[in-house]
């Protein structure tokens, strides 16, 4: 299914006085709409490797032309910014590629996929990516600004697209005390498929380091509980989506996503196990996926299609 087009207007609504230092600067944050950068990789076995062992899978095969499982894609085109070109966060400075927005906490809000052929060990790969919108609205802790990637993916030389995503991020202003939090959803209660996970630094660090992701609210425990204001670690978005799709096909190894997405609903700290839940649909081709917390509170909701 293609993606709406994307509204290119910048929309902002403020409710604090301070925020309205945004508006000058949402103006040329639109400037970047558009723009695009193309890298190349080569799908390697050895990260492969790596993530099979730290989702605790046996062995498999890595022997070129082995299928990649959907969403370990996130394995290659790595964002190798030297120390030089970080942020306090351990993420690149503002003002590269995306566009320099002026609010310290950035985040993974969500991902859409259409997967049209497979990714193969031995692929030299393209990857296109396009900003493909920017926005912006007030919610209960301040303005946030959201930036729409889009990423396409090419194998061998091939015209036609393997692989397009939609990548999501929210942009929000550091944490102040007394800001509202949203009020949390319940989890589904029907879950035929279900797996718990605990979240431990080994886990939190294997994924960052096979991400190459310097995002501090990963693993410096003193820089999120005292700078970002959160309780703990937090477990990575796309982690925690690929655990999701991990669960399928554990539970249906021989099915094809052909269409995946998700949207994380509220973070998930290494403070306590958390687990992740499937629901096939009666129509055969649909699964809706979902984590939660402890609590039973929904984090992550998530939708596959199957071939």
């Amino acid at each position: 299914m293609p993606a709406p087009a994307p509204d290119r207007s910048i929309r902002t609504v403020h409710a604090r006085p301070e925020e309205t230092a945004l508006d000058a600067t949402l103006a040329e944050l639109s400037a970047w709409i558009g723009r695009s950068e193309t890298a190349h990789d080569t799908v390697g076995a050895t990260p492969v490797i790596a993530l099979n062992a730290t989702l605790d899978h046996a062995p498999m095969a890595t022997a070129p032309g082995t299928l990649l499982p959907p969403l370990w894609h996130w394995l290659y085109f790595l964002p190798a910014h030297r120390p030089s070109e970080l942020g306090p966060d351990g993420h690149a400075r503002r003002g590269g590629f995306l566009p320099p927005v002026p609010l310290p906490r950035r985040m993974w809000a969500g991902s859409r996929f259409e997967f049209h052929a497979p990714l193969r060990i031995g692929d030299a790969v393209e990857r296109t990516s396009t900003i493909a919108d920017v926005s912006a609205k007030s919610g209960r802790s301040g303005a946030l600004v959201f930036v729409q990637v889009r990423h396409a993916l090419r194998c061998n030389g091939a015209s036609a697209p393997a692989l397009q995503e939609w990548h999501d991020i929210v942009y929000r202003p550091a944490r102040r005390p007394g800001d509202a939090e949203p009020p949390p959803q319940p989890a589904p209660q029907e879950a035929p498929w279900g797996r718990t996970i605990t979240p431990d630094d080994v886990l939190l660090f294997r994924y960052s380091a096979l991400t190459f992701n310097g995002h501090r609210i990963h693993y410096d425990r003193r820089y999120v509980t005292e700078v970002e204001g959160y309780p703990g670690l937090v477990v990575h978005g796309p982690l925690i989506a690929t655990l999701l799709l991990d669960l399928l096909r554990r539970q249906r190894p021989q099915a094809e996503v052909a269409a995946f997405r998700f949207k994380a609903v509220r973070p998930t700290f290494d403070l306590h196990p958390f687990s992740v839940h499937g629901r096939p649909h009666d129509d055969g081709r649909t699964v809706h996926l979902w984590a939660q917390d402890h609590e039973g509170w929904l984090t992550m909701d998530a939708t596959a299609t199957l071939r």
